[in-house]
């Protein structure tokens, strides 16, 4: 039997109506931290809890597992007797527990239902349908309204009443001492130390995450002095001017081992838009063109009609152009000892040319 979502089941009270609402359901094969073998169990994903149970059927379930530790999830690629099975590495504080769906269509589903009830999120990074994303959706609606009606009256997460000296640290996270925890150990990789509200709602506290044959988490009370600054509150307290001096401070003197936590948020790297198919009406996700749009052909300058080009050189100008303006007098121009002063050879010339130009003349008469 296929893993189904669930629908609102109607009859007689039974210990399974008893349980938060029932988002999801299907055969797994389960196998806990100190399990040497698989079981294959009818799983059901309640509220913020996985319930195990013999069957389909069977109303009393045989196994809990609470997901408020979550810290993980991650496919598993080695090979199974069933070629078709998919199987998935679940990671919690207290340990892994592995399982095994039927299909890889399956694991994708089961991934996208844990991660929509533990980050209240819809993951963005799975392969799922609009129809699938749509019911993570749903689901996370569902879990947060359940979330405040079991807790009416309680407020945010370690809300500050004081106001804080200078710039915020990169590593401040506003959560709480579980939240902290569960995201140090989630990203180990981006750090072991942020800073976060207190309990009281009037201090600071720093959370940092160690690994000594497991996780090992301290956290220390950061108070604001009423002269300004703030202090460590540790048994020889340690006074600090401002909060990026706190995290200064914890660095020295652990000798680098503590690094502040600074987790790169995920972003899309496609442009993503919703529409309506225009045959049926059904909504679906498409990805917009990466490459640019074509551009349209540029056109040619226009030229002004009056401007002076080859073709429209008039005669009159043409002869301007050919008269030559004086050579002007400079003693290095050439063409001025040339035009100004000729040689006795062309003076020989000229006036034998008048005298012969007179003897012609008189001869005439």
């Amino acid at each position: 039997m296929a893993a189904v979502p669930v629908r609102q089941r109607c009859g007689s009270v039974s210990p399974r109506t008893q349980l938060p609402p029932c988002y999801y359901e299907g055969y797994l094969e389960k196998r806990g931290p100190k399990e040497k073998a698989s079981r294959r169990l009818w799983t059901c994903l309640c509220g913020n809890s996985l319930y195990f149970f013999n069957n389909a059927k069977d109303i009393h379930y045989v196994e809990k597992l609470d997901l408020g530790g979550f810290v993980s999830l991650k496919d598993d690629s080695s090979r199974d007797k069933n070629l078709e099975a998919a199987r998935l590495i679940l990671r919690m504080k207290d340990g892994e527990t592995k399982l095994t769906a039927p299909n890889l269509e399956s694991r994708e589903l089961w991934k996208g239902f844990l991660y929509s009830v533990t980050d209240l999120n819809v993951p963005s990074c799975l392969t799922l349908l609009p129809g699938q994303l749509q019911m993570l959706k749903e689901v996370v609606d569902k879990e947060r309204s359940r979330r405040r009606s079991r807790n009416p009256g309680r407020a945010p997460p370690s809300p500050l009443s004081v106001p804080l000296v200078g710039e915020i640290p990169p590593c401040f996270r506003p959560v709480s001492r579980t939240e902290a925890e569960v995201l140090l150990e989630r990203h180990p990789d981006c750090g072991n130390m942020l800073l976060r509200p207190g309990r009281d709602g009037c201090s600071l506290a720093v959370t940092t995450r160690q690994d000594l044959n497991g996780s090992v988490f301290r956290h220390y009370r950061v108070t604001q002095r009423d002269q300004g600054g703030y202090v460590i509150d540790v048994e020889n307290p340690i006074p600090c001017a401002t909060l990026h001096e706190v995290i200064d401070a914890l660095v020295e003197r652990t000798a680098g081992t503590l690094q502040p936590f600074l987790l790169e948020e995920p972003y899309e790297e496609n442009i993503t838009y919703v529409s309506a198919n225009d045959e049926n009406g059904e909504r679906i996700l498409h990805t917009a063109p990466t490459s640019p749009l074509p551009k349209a052909p540029a056109l040619p300058p226009k030229q002004d009609r009056w401007c002076s080009s080859p073709l429209s050189r008039s005669p009159v100008s043409d002869r301007r152009s050919r008269t030559a303006s004086p050579v002007p007098a400079s003693p290095t121009n050439p063409m001025k000892r040339l035009v100004l002063s000729p040689s006795p050879l062309s003076q020989t010339l000229n006036e034998e040319l008048k005298k012969t130009l007179e003897k012609r003349r008189t001869s005439q008469e």
